[in-house]
């Protein structure tokens, strides 16, 4: 059985749109953990009342995604859990999405997988992993790389992101938990997908399994959506700040060969100091 755990904070609209998807799903070997982290809108009432088979942990109210994620993976890890999935509550799963990680799963019993996303408002994919080279200190996207006939099973990556992503129980016994002193809420899935990946685990993006997610709905996209000096700050130094210099540091000097920290830290300094201005 896969235990989902799901962190959230308001936006219970979201949060009932996410669940309801799961109960389409056509395999139902899951259970829901989410950890409330002091929502005031009426999240509380609102699981209580419409989903009581979803166990529902209670935060401090300063968890953010990294704690959050933590509490709920310590819990089903002592219910014996073998298999997690993270999952953010702004997104809409496909009805086969744990058929088909169940299936890769099975396929690739000790590799981590994430889901391909697709855009809430136009049903168009618009992220299937990446691969990150050190050495040429550079991103590549697979997605664009692939023709719509390639768009099906399974594509290695080099890190994945926290939305959807299935972590058998052999990884965290080797490496523990998501880093939340060092990433209290942004990078904290990358990160830990590139220790896993250190630790000898393999890496995928399912693109059998699909998310509908909301772009606009970031932090850091809301960040950008109005150009300012304050945003221009938050993007910099906020916990939600997707060019938060801190945690890029942090990232790069945990994660990066040692030889190419220094051309990786003066690139990455200077695309977040001067890309908030040109995207």
């Amino acid at each position: 059985m896969i235990s989902i755990v799901i962190p959230v904070f308001n936006r219970k609209e979201y949060t009932r749109d996410c669940l309801q998807s799961l109960r389409k799903q056509t395999d139902q070997r899951f259970k829901v953990i989410i950890v409330d982290d002091g929502s005031t809108d009426g999240t509380e009432d609102m699981l209580r009342e419409e989903f009581p088979e979803v166990e529902v942990l209670k935060g401090s109210g300063n968890l953010f995604w990294t704690a959050g994620v933590n509490m709920g993976i310590r819990h089903a890890l002592k219910q014996d859990a073998q298999l997690i999935m993270t999952m953010n509550n702004d997104v809409i799963t496909d009805e086969r999405l744990l058929e088909k990680m169940y299936y890769w799963h099975e396929q690739k019993p000790a590799a981590l997988l994430g889901a391909l996303e697709l855009d809430a408002n136009t049903k168009q994919p618009i992220f299937g992993g990446e691969r990150l080279n050190w050495l040429l200190n550079t991103i590549d996207e697979v997605l664009p790389r692939l023709s719509a006939e390639e768009q099906k099973g399974l594509h290695p990556v080099t890190h994945l992101p926290g939305r959807g992503l299935l972590i058998p129980r052999a990884v965290f016994e080797k490496i523990g938990l998501f880093d939340q002193d060092r990433f209290p809420h942004y990078i904290a899935d990358y990160d830990y997908t590139h220790t896993a990946r250190r630790a000898g685990f393999e890496l995928y993006v399912n693109y059998d399994a699909r998310l509908l997610t909301y772009p606009e709905e970031s932090g850091e996209r809301q960040i950008r959506s109005e150009k300012s000096f304050k945003n221009y700050y938050k993007h910099l130094f906020d916990l939600k700040g997707g060019g938060n210099l801190r945690d890029f540091t942090r990232f790069t000097l945990k994660n990066c060969p040692t030889p190419y920290i220094p051309f990786h830290l003066a690139n990455g300094y200077t695309r977040r100091l001067f890309g908030y201005f040109l995207k």
